[in-house]
């Protein structure tokens, strides 16, 4: 177990008796006979980079990956089901493109925790031991995202990229908060992600919150390099570097100074802006993947991490038709808008990743904080159910055609090899070359597991 604290915590001599017992293992490790390498041992550090795509709302999993066809219309639901490349496993009928590519895939049918907010803090940290309460907003004393650890960790990081960047926005940017997540959290604001900026259109004007369960309407856009103030050229923000430098001489050394120059790096940097250029895409590329905000979003994150980027994540938040919140009208939601963009966009990067040689070096999560109540309500809507969930698994270091866990007979509840949030961020770690026991040291000073308890799932590693 790898420890980064702020303070040591080995005997005077250097060395616990654990780690001298660990020594004694490697030592003894050559006398005996080799063995078969396991699969774990073999998928270490294997990607490069994470696409992480945040399914912002809580997707219906009895609606899209995990069906029960079996079940009375108030459970099953309105939609029909279609096969899959494997056999015997059965999604909803909107989603054909990834059925026909669950080969490519591993899909958890278990995910399931305890925390039952609309936030990406689980998700996006592995911890789910949060409330609404303490956890719905973010703070500087909240458990850092999963790019912000490694961002701490020093994984991936090269000159003139970002190396842990979220689009289309940061959470929230829609209702005007700040959503707990993604942040550096305790382990501070140089960690946090480079937020890109964007400006969705839709057919018609939206109204806040009357047209939340509007399916009609659909966010367009791309995700931008963030904004500088003004119409600001480069030779101007040159100039103004120039002249904070040496009017600011005292914050030299400081977290200010540092966040102040990995800004102007970026803004600057003719890597960051060409991998933000998604015009140098094709056009048929760019239909593939949809025009619409998260189409874009998607196609962005293979942009960036081909340049190189190590973190990359897609928050698929919006007013009107962008969300998976689907309290009212799921139905006409999900067919209309919500699972056709699913299957469109991600079965596109599947192939992109595929015909560029990068699936063996990208490792690809898309889940949700929640899955939705397996009983249909009086609105044809689903509630909030974060006992049962999905998530797909694909690229670096991930088994192909596999389905892990199972839920029961109405998808409440999870019977066979539940997951966790923690569970998926260790396997993210582990993929990325990260000891997932490895522990940082919180705003108290106390050693915090980067995994909240969570392992590696063994069963979707190959």
């Amino acid at each position: 177990m790898l420890r980064i604290l702020g303070h040591s915590t080995r005997a005077c001599d250097g060395i616990t008796r654990r780690e001298l017992l660990s020594a004694g293992t490697l030592a003894m490790a050559g006398l005996l006979p080799a063995r078969a390498e396991a699969p774990a041992e073999r998928t270490f550090g294997r990607a490069k980079s994470v696409i992480l795509i945040d399914l912002f709302g809580g997707p219906s999993h009895i609606d899209s990956f995990d069906p029960k066809p079996d079940q009375p219309v108030e459970v099953k639901g309105e939609f029909s089901t279609i096969s899959t490349a494997l056999p015997g496993v059965r999604f909803t009928e909107h989603l054909p493109h990834l059925a026909k590519r669950l080969d490519r895939l591993s899909l958890i049918r278990s995910l399931t925790h305890g925390y039952n907010s609309h936030n990406p803090y689980a998700v996006m940290t592995g911890f789910a031991g949060g409330n609404d309460r303490e956890n719905y907003y973010s703070k500087p004393s909240d458990h850092p995202g999963m790019g912000a650890v490694c961002q701490y960790l020093g994984v991936g990081r090269q000159k003139g990229l970002p190396g842990y960047v979220c689009l289309p926005a940061y959470p929230g940017y829609s209702q005007g908060l700040r959503r707990a997540g993604p942040y550096g959290g305790y382990l501070g604001a140089r960690y946090d992600p480079m937020f890109s900026s964007c400006d969705p259109k839709w057919t018609k004007e939206v109204e806040g919150t009357r047209d939340f369960y509007d399916h009609t309407l659909v966010p367009m856009g791309s995700p931008q390099l963030p904004r500088i103030s003004g119409d600001l050229t480069l030779d101007a923000l040159n100039q103004r570097r120039s002249l904070l430098e040496q009017l600011d001489r005292s914050a030299e050394g400081t977290v200010l100074q540092k966040q102040r120059e990995q800004a102007f790096e970026l803004l600057l940097s003719n890597r960051a802006r060409d991998a933000f250029d998604i015009e140098r895409e094709h056009p048929a590329l760019r239909d593939r993947y949809g025009r619409d905000l998260f189409g874009s979003s998607t196609l962005m994150a293979r942009r960036l991490v081909e340049a190189g980027c190590a973190f990359v994540m897609v928050h698929t938040e919006a007013r009107g038709n962008g969300h998976w919140d689907t309290h009212n009208n799921n139905f006409n939601m999900l067919k209309t808008w919500l699972l056709p963009y699913l299957d469109r966009a991600v079965s596109a990067l599947i192939d992109d990743l595929e015909a560029r040689g990068l699936m063996d070096r990208v490792l690809v999560v898309v889940c949700g904080d929640m899955g939705r109540s397996p009983k249909v309500n009086a609105k044809a809507g689903r509630d909030h159910w974060p006992q049962a969930g999905f998530a797909l698994t694909f690229g670096a270091g991930i088994k192909r055609g596999l389905v892990h866990g199972a839920t029961d007979t109405r998808a409440a509840y999870t019977k066979d090899m539940p997951v966790t949030p923690g569970d998926l961020a260790a396997t993210i770690y582990h993929l990325l070359g990260v000891d997932p026991e490895t522990t940082v040291a919180d705003h108290t000073g106390r050693p915090t597991h980067i995994s909240h308890g969570g392992s590696p799932i063994r069963g979707i590693l190959g």
